[in-house]
Protein backbone atom coordinates (compact mmCIF):
# COMPACT_ATOMS: atom_id res chain seq x y z
CA UNK A 1 0.00 0.00 0.00
CA UNK A 2 0.76 3.34 -0.73
CA UNK A 3 2.94 5.56 2.17
CA UNK A 4 0.58 8.17 3.40
CA UNK A 5 0.77 10.73 6.78
CA UNK A 6 -1.83 10.82 8.70
CA UNK A 7 -2.38 14.44 8.11
CA UNK A 8 -2.40 13.91 4.63
CA UNK A 9 -5.76 14.81 3.06
CA UNK A 10 -6.71 12.44 -0.15
CA UNK A 11 -9.85 12.20 -1.67
CA UNK A 12 -11.46 9.42 -2.54
CA UNK A 13 -11.37 9.45 -6.57
CA UNK A 14 -7.80 9.51 -6.80
CA UNK A 15 -5.97 6.78 -7.35
CA UNK A 16 -1.79 6.07 -5.89
CA UNK A 17 0.49 3.20 -6.92
CA UNK A 18 1.11 0.73 -4.45
CA UNK A 19 4.62 2.82 -3.28
CA UNK A 20 4.10 6.14 -3.72
CA UNK A 21 4.85 8.24 -0.57
CA UNK A 22 2.91 10.77 0.59
CA UNK A 23 4.05 13.24 3.52
CA UNK A 24 2.52 15.10 6.31
CA UNK A 25 -0.27 17.74 5.37
CA UNK A 26 -0.36 17.04 1.41
CA UNK A 27 -4.04 17.73 -0.14
CA UNK A 28 -4.73 15.43 -3.24
CA UNK A 29 -7.65 16.50 -4.90
CA UNK A 30 -9.88 14.46 -6.88
CA UNK A 31 -9.36 12.82 -9.74
CA UNK A 32 -5.60 12.76 -9.65
CA UNK A 33 -3.41 9.50 -10.67
CA UNK A 34 0.03 9.36 -9.72
CA UNK A 35 2.64 6.77 -11.12
CA UNK A 36 4.99 4.05 -9.12
CA UNK A 37 7.44 5.48 -7.30
CA UNK A 38 6.53 9.50 -6.85
CA UNK A 39 6.48 10.97 -3.68
CA UNK A 40 5.18 13.60 -2.08
CA UNK A 41 7.31 15.32 0.69
CA UNK A 42 5.29 17.85 2.96
CA UNK A 43 2.72 20.07 2.47
CA UNK A 44 2.26 19.27 -1.53
CA UNK A 45 -1.19 20.42 -3.25
CA UNK A 46 -1.89 18.15 -6.27
CA UNK A 47 -5.04 19.05 -8.15
CA UNK A 48 -6.90 17.20 -10.77
CA UNK A 49 -8.11 16.05 -13.51
CA UNK A 50 -4.75 15.09 -13.43
CA UNK A 51 -1.89 12.16 -14.15
CA UNK A 52 1.57 11.62 -13.27
CA UNK A 53 3.55 8.80 -14.37
CA UNK A 54 6.61 7.14 -12.67
CA UNK A 55 9.46 8.64 -10.32
CA UNK A 56 7.84 12.35 -10.08
CA UNK A 57 8.86 14.28 -6.81
CA UNK A 58 7.33 17.00 -5.20
CA UNK A 59 8.60 19.75 -2.49
CA UNK A 60 6.87 21.26 -0.13
CA UNK A 61 4.48 24.20 -1.29
CA UNK A 62 4.75 22.67 -4.49
CA UNK A 63 0.99 23.74 -6.32
CA UNK A 64 0.50 21.02 -9.59
CA UNK A 65 -2.75 21.04 -11.23
CA UNK A 66 -4.61 23.66 -9.60
CA UNK A 67 -7.58 24.96 -12.61
CA UNK A 68 -5.90 27.61 -15.27
CA UNK A 69 -5.54 31.26 -14.11
CA UNK A 70 -7.61 31.76 -17.51
CA UNK A 71 -10.39 34.00 -16.94
CA UNK A 72 -12.19 32.34 -20.01
CA UNK A 73 -12.45 29.48 -17.41
CA UNK A 74 -16.00 28.22 -17.21
CA UNK A 75 -15.41 25.48 -14.55
CA UNK A 76 -15.37 22.52 -16.76
CA UNK A 77 -13.24 19.39 -16.43
CA UNK A 78 -9.61 20.17 -17.56
CA UNK A 79 -6.56 18.30 -17.88
CA UNK A 80 -3.28 17.92 -16.78
CA UNK A 81 -0.78 15.20 -17.88
CA UNK A 82 2.46 14.73 -16.62
CA UNK A 83 5.27 12.14 -17.83
CA UNK A 84 8.04 10.43 -15.42
CA UNK A 85 10.72 11.34 -13.09
CA UNK A 86 10.46 14.84 -12.51
CA UNK A 87 11.28 17.15 -10.12
CA UNK A 88 8.58 19.95 -8.67
CA UNK A 89 10.43 21.93 -6.25
CA UNK A 90 9.26 24.73 -3.37
CA UNK A 91 6.06 26.95 -4.19
CA UNK A 92 6.49 26.07 -8.09
CA UNK A 93 3.32 26.19 -9.68
CA UNK A 94 1.40 24.04 -13.06
CA UNK A 95 -1.73 25.02 -14.19
CA UNK A 96 -4.42 22.89 -16.08
CA UNK A 97 -6.10 23.75 -19.13
CA UNK A 98 -8.60 26.43 -19.63
CA UNK A 99 -10.97 23.81 -22.31
CA UNK A 100 -11.83 20.13 -21.81
CA UNK A 101 -10.56 19.75 -25.38
CA UNK A 102 -6.98 20.96 -24.68
CA UNK A 103 -4.58 19.76 -22.33
CA UNK A 104 -1.36 21.12 -20.12
CA UNK A 105 1.49 18.45 -21.27
CA UNK A 106 4.75 18.42 -19.33
CA UNK A 107 6.93 15.17 -20.49
CA UNK A 108 9.90 13.90 -18.55
CA UNK A 109 13.33 14.32 -16.70
CA UNK A 110 12.29 18.00 -15.97
CA UNK A 111 13.32 20.35 -13.26
CA UNK A 112 10.56 23.01 -12.31
CA UNK A 113 13.34 25.27 -9.30
CA UNK A 114 11.35 27.42 -6.61
CA UNK A 115 8.69 29.62 -7.73
CA UNK A 116 8.54 28.80 -11.60
CA UNK A 117 5.49 28.60 -13.18
CA UNK A 118 3.91 26.99 -16.49
CA UNK A 119 0.52 27.93 -18.06
CA UNK A 120 -2.66 26.81 -19.03
CA UNK A 121 -2.19 24.80 -22.32
CA UNK A 122 1.77 24.47 -21.93
CA UNK A 123 3.76 22.05 -23.67
CA UNK A 124 6.92 21.24 -22.19
CA UNK A 125 9.48 18.12 -23.40
CA UNK A 126 11.82 16.75 -21.88
CA UNK A 127 15.01 17.78 -19.63
CA UNK A 128 13.77 21.22 -19.27
CA UNK A 129 14.82 23.51 -16.26
CA UNK A 130 12.92 26.14 -15.03
CA UNK A 131 15.01 28.04 -12.89
CA UNK A 132 13.82 29.96 -9.60
CA UNK A 133 11.03 32.50 -10.54
CA UNK A 134 11.15 31.54 -14.56
CA UNK A 135 7.63 32.41 -15.42
CA UNK A 136 6.11 30.99 -18.84
CA UNK A 137 2.62 31.89 -19.85
CA UNK A 138 -0.38 29.84 -21.47
CA UNK A 139 -0.03 28.19 -24.22
CA UNK A 140 3.78 28.38 -24.95
CA UNK A 141 5.34 25.43 -25.96
CA UNK A 142 8.95 24.41 -24.87
CA UNK A 143 11.53 21.75 -26.78
CA UNK A 144 13.60 19.22 -25.37
CA UNK A 145 16.78 20.48 -23.46
CA UNK A 146 15.89 24.11 -22.86
CA UNK A 147 16.99 26.05 -20.04
CA UNK A 148 15.09 28.99 -18.95
CA UNK A 149 16.96 31.14 -16.56
CA UNK A 150 15.40 32.55 -13.51
CA UNK A 151 13.25 35.38 -13.84
CA UNK A 152 12.56 35.30 -17.23
CA UNK A 153 9.23 35.69 -18.62
CA UNK A 154 8.13 34.41 -21.54
CA UNK A 155 4.66 35.40 -23.45
CA UNK A 156 1.87 33.37 -24.39
CA UNK A 157 2.14 31.06 -27.27
CA UNK A 158 6.12 31.90 -27.11
CA UNK A 159 7.67 28.59 -28.84
CA UNK A 160 11.11 27.80 -27.58
CA UNK A 161 13.11 25.41 -29.85
CA UNK A 162 14.88 22.25 -28.26
CA UNK A 163 18.87 23.34 -26.49
CA UNK A 164 17.91 27.26 -26.45
CA UNK A 165 18.68 29.10 -23.45
CA UNK A 166 16.89 31.55 -22.37
CA UNK A 167 18.88 34.34 -19.89
CA UNK A 168 18.08 35.37 -16.74
CA UNK A 169 15.37 38.59 -16.27
CA UNK A 170 14.85 38.12 -19.66
CA UNK A 171 11.59 39.19 -21.70
CA UNK A 172 10.48 36.88 -24.28
CA UNK A 173 7.82 38.23 -26.39
CA UNK A 174 8.32 36.50 -30.00
CA UNK A 175 9.85 32.47 -30.51
CA UNK A 176 13.08 31.85 -29.42
CA UNK A 177 15.04 29.24 -32.53
CA UNK A 178 16.57 26.49 -31.32
CA UNK A 179 20.05 25.67 -30.06
CA UNK A 180 20.31 29.42 -29.39
CA UNK A 181 21.20 31.56 -26.21
CA UNK A 182 18.44 34.46 -25.94
CA UNK A 183 19.08 37.02 -23.88
CA UNK A 184 18.21 40.51 -22.65
CA UNK A 185 14.91 43.08 -22.36
CA UNK A 186 13.68 42.35 -24.89
CA UNK A 187 15.51 38.95 -25.22
CA UNK A 188 17.97 38.40 -28.55
CA UNK A 189 19.66 35.69 -29.71
CA UNK A 190 23.16 36.51 -28.46
CA UNK A 191 25.02 33.24 -29.67
CA UNK A 192 24.87 29.51 -30.11
CA UNK A 193 24.14 27.20 -26.92
CA UNK A 194 27.98 25.69 -27.94
CA UNK A 195 28.68 24.48 -24.18
CA UNK A 196 25.07 23.13 -24.14
CA UNK A 197 25.24 21.18 -27.00
CA UNK A 198 28.60 20.16 -26.32
CA UNK A 199 27.71 18.70 -23.22
CA UNK A 200 25.18 16.91 -24.95
CA UNK A 201 26.87 15.02 -27.27
CA UNK A 202 26.23 17.05 -30.63
CA UNK A 203 28.64 16.79 -32.92
CA UNK A 204 31.44 19.09 -33.43
CA UNK A 205 30.87 19.48 -37.26
CA UNK A 206 27.17 20.28 -36.29
CA UNK A 207 27.91 22.79 -33.93
CA UNK A 208 30.01 24.41 -36.60
CA UNK A 209 27.63 24.77 -38.97
CA UNK A 210 24.88 26.25 -36.54
CA UNK A 211 27.70 29.01 -35.92
CA UNK A 212 27.86 29.52 -39.32
CA UNK A 213 24.30 30.14 -39.56
CA UNK A 214 23.92 32.23 -36.61
CA UNK A 215 25.98 34.39 -38.11
CA UNK A 216 24.27 34.74 -41.59
CA UNK A 217 20.79 35.10 -40.15
CA UNK A 218 21.42 36.46 -36.53
CA UNK A 219 24.69 37.95 -36.09
CA UNK A 220 23.98 40.85 -38.58
CA UNK A 221 20.65 42.99 -38.04
CA UNK A 222 21.18 45.03 -40.88
CA UNK A 223 20.25 42.38 -43.35
CA UNK A 224 17.25 40.83 -43.23
CA UNK A 225 16.92 37.01 -41.71
CA UNK A 226 15.74 36.13 -45.53
CA UNK A 227 18.69 36.95 -47.25
CA UNK A 228 20.92 34.87 -44.25
CA UNK A 229 18.23 32.17 -44.79
CA UNK A 230 18.56 31.69 -48.98
CA UNK A 231 22.82 32.56 -47.99
CA UNK A 232 22.60 29.66 -45.61
CA UNK A 233 20.85 27.31 -47.70
CA UNK A 234 23.23 28.13 -50.90
CA UNK A 235 26.16 27.14 -48.78
CA UNK A 236 27.53 23.82 -49.99
CA UNK A 237 28.91 22.95 -47.02
CA UNK A 238 26.17 23.59 -44.26
CA UNK A 239 23.35 24.50 -46.18
CA UNK A 240 22.22 20.59 -46.11
CA UNK A 241 23.25 19.97 -42.47
CA UNK A 242 20.75 18.32 -40.82
CA UNK A 243 20.67 20.34 -37.23
CA UNK A 244 20.70 23.79 -39.37
CA UNK A 245 17.42 22.52 -41.29
CA UNK A 246 16.15 21.88 -37.97
CA UNK A 247 16.76 25.75 -37.53
CA UNK A 248 15.43 26.91 -40.53
CA UNK A 249 12.58 24.58 -40.55
CA UNK A 250 11.73 26.32 -36.91
CA UNK A 251 11.83 29.93 -38.34
CA UNK A 252 9.98 28.96 -41.50
CA UNK A 253 7.18 27.48 -39.26
CA UNK A 254 6.81 30.31 -36.58
CA UNK A 255 3.79 32.28 -35.75
CA UNK A 256 4.11 35.15 -33.95
CA UNK A 257 7.52 35.73 -35.58
CA UNK A 258 11.21 35.36 -33.73
CA UNK A 259 13.92 37.12 -32.07
CA UNK A 260 17.23 37.86 -33.79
Amino acid sequence: MAEIHPSAVIDPTAELADDVKVGPFCVIGPHVKLGPGCVLHSHVFIDGPSTFGKGNEFFPFAVVGSKTQDLKYKGEPTWLEVGDYNVFRENCNINRSTTPETKTIIGSYNNFLINSHAGHECEVGNYCIFSGYAGVAGHCHIGDWVIVSGFAALHQFVRVGDHAMIGGCARVAQDVPPFMIAEGFPAAVRAVNSIGLQRRGVAEEDVRALKFAYRKIFLDKKVSAQIGIDAVLADEKYGSNPQVLKLLEFLKTSERGYIR
